[in-house]
């Protein structure tokens, strides 16, 4: 159901049934990929249908001297990283930043950098904890191009991390791998824990206790073979969409349910939806099962602040759709982090969702919005692919009269076959 063209809108849909499979989880395929390079291999990933920023890991992994050989949804790693490259990580943030933390500690220099938006993101947070395990960091005026100099043995270093950032800690935790003692990483908020499960899961010694991950270095993982699960963040789409819609069923199959993924499972449950989760298997280090959601019950107005925030921080324009489905005014606060990513998507959910004619205020750190008259509207996504799938969104479940993307195309970024899926569950 990819839009035709620009001026293709997306509908209200009559009703959503459906059992859908999804993209490999991005943040796991990333961490897997990186970790199967440390490990020399032969390692195995199979995933399914990975999305534009994956892809990126992957070339840059091969820049590195990896080999990286695909046949069909297996990949088949093989050597470490040994040479300097100039490395284009795309639109992935998490890219530019993993790969960072394996370039200091390893004896040869890269330069990466992306895209237009990729340039406009912080990168002075992660050099600065590499700086401080001892490689050379230069960054331009604190963005990409950022060019690593790294070096065969890093210092184990106490990190305290300025903000809740899995891709932060991840650097952190890579330094660490080559560097000659205990790491400690402190963060201010919860965060996933795919790095520390992962390299648990391969041998590193390696644990997180409340706030703190600590491991011991030098360390490398041992070759493994990994199917990477169902990305929860792409099920997020299907929650909502079905949380807002009168008449939906929809079951998710084959996702990750590692509890710091779950945050928005609870929130909408929170909110008066139906939804169940139940365990399935387990795929090395991650539990993996189904998710069910059933629409047609009013919603309850909620605010969200502290920490909740950073569990939440992917889904945040999804659930701004859903707020905007309830009379009684909700509340995002202390989000400000949300400036900073692919675009400013405070200001970016906020000129959305005034333009679907839901009540909307943006503040500082967030945003106040309540129900309006739905209303057809032309979004700019900013290339953004999660502001695209959230107005989708908006539209398919009726908060919208009718919504037209001016690039329907980015949500490939992370979930190529978005369109089909919701052509699939239209049906």
């Amino acid at each position: 159901m990819t839009p035709a063209s620009t001026a293709s809108p997306i509908l209200p849909a009559a009703r959503l049934r459906g059992r859908l499979t999804l993209p490999a989880d991005k943040s796991i395929a990333h961490r897997a990929l990186i970790f199967g390079a440390l490990s020399g291999g032969p390692s195995a990933i199979t995933m399914r249908s990975p999305g534009r920023d994956v892809l990126s890991t992957i070339e840059c992994l091969q820049k590195l001297g990896v080999s990286i050989q695909q046949s069909g949804e297996r990949y088949e790693i093989s050597g470490r990283p040994w040479r300097d490259a100039e490395l284009d990580c795309g639109n992935s943030g998490t890219t530019m930043r993993l790969l960072a933390g394996v370039v200091a500690g390893l004896p040869f220099t890269a330069t990466l950098d992306g895209d237009t938006s990729l340039r406009a993101r912080p990168m002075e947070r992660v050099a600065t904890l590499l700086r401080a395990a001892g490689a050379e960091v230069t960054t331009t005026e604190g963005h990409a191009p950022m060019m690593v100099v790294g070096r065969a043995s890093l210092m184990p270093t106490a990190h305290t991390l300025p903000v809740a950032s899995a891709q932060l800690l991840g650097a952190a935790i890579l330094a660490g791998m080559s560097a000659k003692g205990e790491t400690s990483i402190e963060t201010p908020g919860s965060t996933r824990d795919h790095s520390e499960r992962m390299l648990a899961f391969m041998g590193v010694p390696i644990h997180r206790e409340g706030p703190v991950t600590t491991l011991t270095g030098p360390a490398r993982p041992r070759p493994f073979e990994l199917t990477v699960p169902g990305d929860p963040s792409a099920a997020s789409a299907w929650l909502v969409a079905a949380a807002l819609h009168p008449d939906a069923e929809l079951t998710m199959a084959g996702v990750g349910l590692n509890p710091t993924r779950l945050a928005l499972v609870g929130l909408l449950q929170r909110m008066g939806v139906d939804i169940a989760t139940r365990i399935t298997e387990v795929r090395g280090p991650e539990p993996v099962g189904e998710i069910w959601v059933r629409g047609g019950n009013p919603l309850r107005s909620v605010k969200i602040s502290g920490g909740e925030v950073a569990d939440l921080i992917d889904e945040l324009p999804l659930i701004a759709v859903a707020m905007a489905s309830v009379d009684e005014p909700s509340e995002v606060r202390g989000a400000s982090e949300l400036r900073v990513k692919e675009t400013d998507r405070i200001a970016a959910v906020v000129a959305g969702l005034e333009a679907i004619g839901a009540q909307a205020e943006e503040l500082a750190d967030g945003w106040r919005v309540r129900r309006g008259r739905p209303q057809r509207a032309r979004i700019t996504t900013h290339a953004d692919h999660r502001i695209a799938i959230a107005f989708a969104v908006a539209a398919v479940a009726g908060v919208a009269s009718a919504v037209e993307l001016d690039d329907p195309g980015c949500v490939a970024v992370s979930y190529p076959g978005f369109w089909e899926d919701l052509g699939a569950v239209v049906a």
